[in-house]
């Protein structure tokens, strides 16, 4: 089975590192390497451009794809997506000029809006009900409106730091994109994409988690659990020869800090608190 990953760019590293969590470690990769091997000799990796990897999918040089939701979306391919990998967030929006005439989306209708993303473009106009010419380029859209190219944009931005600095207001939001996990629809469901999507799952699962080991008095076991704000109840062991219980359990690492202090008012000790690589839910 191969998986397309960017060859580079921002999104290039969060993948290979989400991959190596995943414990899918990429054994021989290189940037001049268009193939790579993983530990899993079922598993190859397939470095392409991001732009391209829906059409490596749809064509069966790969059997899953990493990109973003607004690449897949322009190239038009119907692919199946498995997962939201919870990076790379970002939104293609309509802006225009703050001291122009386009105030709503209805006022771009016979004006020329200049877009990176021409197929994403003519669907949202033609939901909007309104046509305007559509002109494709390939970088520095935001300057368009400026050099009389465009009347509007429709463009990335992750801030909106750099519409701001060339004076272009928001008009409406065309798309909310992310970096996903996709797969041809002819094998989504194989035993092997199922496999790999449960270990990035169980990746994105463990972010923000802590694991705390604690003894406690097996009297106090009742105000132990009142305090722990955890993922279910949690797991209680028997300590031999002794009047205290051990008890694990998965807790927000936001809550932490409280929680700790809260265990010791009721008499929890030897408290242990560890990072979660992967949780399987």
């Amino acid at each position: 089975m191969r998986i397309a990953v960017p060859n580079k760019g921002r999104i290039h590293d969060p993948t290979i590192e989400l991959l190596e969590h995943a414990g899918l470690h990429i054994k021989n990769g290189s940037d001049r390497k268009l193939y790579a091997e993983t530990v899993d000799p079922d598993v190859t990796v397939l470095f392409a451009r991001a732009a391209d990897i829906p059409e490596y999918v749809r064509d069966g040089a790969a059997d899953l794809g990493i990109t973003g939701l607004d690449q897949v979306r322009e190239s038009g391919h119907e692919l199946t997506e498995l997962l939201d990998l919870e990076f790379g967030s970002c939104r293609l929006v309509l802006a225009a000029p703050e001291d122009g005439d386009i105030e709503t989306v209805a006022d771009v209708d016979d004006k020329s809006v200049a877009t990176e993303f021409p197929t994403i473009a003519r669907r949202y106009f033609e939901e909007q009900g309104v046509s305007p010419e559509i002109v494709k380029v390939t970088g520095a859209t935001e300057l368009t409106p400026h050099v009389d190219m465009a009347d509007a944009i429709i463009d990335i931005t992750s801030t909106g730091t750099t519409l701001a600095v060339n004076r272009l207001g928001i008009i409406d939001e065309v798309l909310s994109s992310s970096v996903r996990l996709f797969a041809r629809p002819d094998v989504a469901d194989d035993a092997k994409v199922q496999q790999v999507t449960m270990a990035l799952r169980s990746v994105l699962a463990a972010d923000g988690k802590r694991y705390l080991m604690m003894n406690a008095p097996k009297d106090k076991l009742d105000d132990v659990r009142d305090v722990i704000p955890g993922m279910g109840g949690p797991t209680v062991m028997d300590i031999a020869g002794g009047e205290k219980v051990a008890v694990h359990v998965v807790v927000d690492e936001r809550d932490v800090f409280n929680v700790i202090n809260d265990l010791r008012g009721v008499g929890a000790s030897d408290i242990l608190v560890t990072e979660i690589e992967r949780l399987v839910e």
